[in-house]
Order: C-alpha cells, then structure tokens, then sequence
C-alpha cells in the first residue's frame, strides 16, 4: 500500500491494522477513494472485500483548537444512533494522532443520492415535493431529541443563542468589513433589540440543507444527514431559517432558488416548508423575520470574511469581488425582513 499512502497523506497500512483491530469482519485489502465536495474535513470511500465503511479525518498540519472537530461529529452521531434521526452508523474513533497523523473516524457507508442543486435534477415534480416534506420532517425530528436523554447536554452552551451570535458576527463584520455597508449598519443595530424571548435549547445541526442530505436511492427519503462540524447546542430555528435561505436567494446568489418557477417543479413555497417542519415540531417556537434576518445578516457576514481574505492574499481578485458582491446582496435581503 505504499503508493497508496503517499497519494492519500496517510499510512494506509497504520490504518488497515488500526481498522482490522476495531471494526469485527473486515477482508483484504482496503481501497481508498477519496470523496470531493470541498469538505474541510478530508473524507474517503474506504472498500474491503465484504464491507464499505467512510473515513473522515482531520487535514494535516497545526490546527486551531476547536476547529475541525471530528470527535465531536463522531460523537453526536454515536448519540443520536436510534432516535429516528438519519445518520451513519459510526463505527470508531481514533484520538491517537500517532496511527494516521491526525484524529479521525469510521462510519458505514450509506447508499443514496446526494444533491448539491436545490432543485434536484432528475427526479419528477412530485417526488421533488416530497423529497423537500422530508428534508422539512427530518430537521424537526433532529429538534424534537432532548440533548441530555442522549448524554449531550454539555454540547454547547444553551440559552442566549442569538445574542451571543449577533454579537459575534459583528465583531466579526468589524474585523473582515472591506467596505461599509448600510445594510449591515441597520442590522446591527435592529438585531440584538429584537431577540425573541423564547430560549428553546436543542441539538442543533448548523448547517442544514439540501447539500448536507443524502436520499434513498429510489425512495423520497431522507436515509442520512451528513456533515455534522458545525453541530452544536442552540436555537433550533437558526436551522430552520438558514435551511430556508435558499426561498429568499437567486440561483445565482449561492444556488437559491428564488426566482424560479416553483410550482412547476414541484418545489414548496416557503410558507409550506416552514409549516411542514412546525407541524412535525415538537418545541412549539414559530419562525419570524428576526431569524430569516439573522440567518442572512450571519452570511453577509460570512462573504465579506472570505472576499476581505481573498483581497489581503491578493489571490483570485475576481473571484473576492464575487464574493464581495453575495455579501452585499445577503446583506440587502436581510434588512428586507426588518
């Protein structure tokens, strides 16, 4: 496996042995392919003989302290195992960064289908109507799970969700602005006077959408939500409203779908998305203008950081203005909602 190692970055021999010791059934040789889609955690096809498994891994190299926690997605998937969420069986986890140079973990592939299109290609109007029921039904039931009946109450910080968000994606427009923005200026100032009273608490994916899900193969179903870095202790409607971005941008505008003739594609409004997830939802709190603000307010945010790092490198200039300009919009859409 030689060559093998040094095309993947890691000893794929450390790891075959590691696997071997700790996953039961495990024949032959293992082959690696690594899987694409810009995930900041390198995540590989893992193939024996008899069994498929996914290895998701850190990147090499120094990393901040909390930045690409794969531990703490092995962990909420290992906890949410049997509460009706969708997720991968995991099936290990390696803190010993001696075995492959970082830490990492196994879990079972998955057969389905994964979109990274919001208007499903390929599939008809009416099993795309259903595959969004499903997206809507499954993030409530990822809400309706009680943190600590599956040991995860000290997963984040509950309580004061939104205002210690606002409060941070405002340092951080203060630290990556490039421009101003009267926008941002009204948000700013509006957002943290308008905080619902309402501190509902629950596990929280952060980063949920179309992209993140994978469906059954020929079924509208949704057999695994992926990508659980961003999970954390926190409002369930920032879920909620960040899913539901996608109704108040363009195609153009980070692959929204506003614009579009939804109908005929057999795609929800928003107002029937949204009432499809409340009517699965057990915590009873309703989503406002306040969170489809913050949710768009968090990335105007989140663009202007990229295009202000793009233009300090002096890298992809065009690609930074770009980016620059999804900032300004999202900006322009929130303070739509207030």
């Amino acid at each position: 496996m030689s060559d093998q190692t040094s095309s993947l970055g890691f000893d794929a021999a450390a790891l075959d042995v590691w696997l071997k010791a700790r996953v039961p059934g495990l024949s032959g040789t293992p082959r690696f392919q690594a899987i694409s889609g810009g995930q900041s955690n390198p995540t590989f096809f893992v193939t024996y003989d008899d069994r498929a498994l996914v290895l998701r891994k850190q990147p090499p190299g120094e990393l901040l302290p909390s930045a690409h926690a794969v531990d703490r997605e092995y962990r909420i998937m290992h906890a949410l195992a049997g509460t009706g969420v969708p997720v991968p069986a995991v099936l290990a986890l390696c803190e010993d960064k001696s075995v492959i140079g970082t830490l990492f973990y196994v879990m079972e592939k998955v057969d389905g289908r994964v979109f990274h299109d919001c208007t499903l290609p390929g599939v008809t109007p009416q099993e795309r109507r259903a595959m969004y029921e499903a997206m809507a039904t499954t993030l409530a039931a990822l809400h309706n799970v009680d943190p600590a009946a599956v040991g995860l109450s000290d997963f984040g910080r509950p309580g004061n969700y939104f205002s210690r968000q606002i409060a941070r994606w405002t340092r951080q427009w203060d630290l990556s602005k490039t421009r101003e923005d009267a926008n941002i200026d009204r948000l700013v100032a509006w957002l943290p006077q308008h905080v619902p009273a309402d501190e509902t608490s629950r596990i929280a994916h952060g980063d949920y959408r179309i992209g993140n899900l994978m469906f059954h193969p020929t079924r509208p179903e949704v057999v695994a939500v992926l990508d659980w870095e961003l999970s954390t202790l926190g409002h369930p409607l920032a879920d909620l409203a960040h899913c539901a971005m996608a109704w108040v941008s363009r195609p153009e505008e980070y692959g929204g779908i506003d614009g579009l003739d939804l109908d005929a594609q057999g795609i929800p409004a928003r107002a029937d998305f949204v009432a499809a997830y409340q009517a699965a939802a057990t915590h009873g709190a309703q989503l406002t203008d306040f969170h489809m603000a913050f949710a768009l307010f968090r990335w105007a945010v989140i663009f202007e950081g990229i295009a202000a790092r793009a233009k300090a490198g002096n890298a992809a200039a065009e690609g930074a203005a770009d980016t620059g300009r999804l900032a300004e919009a999202f900006a322009a859409r929130a303070a739509a909602f207030i």
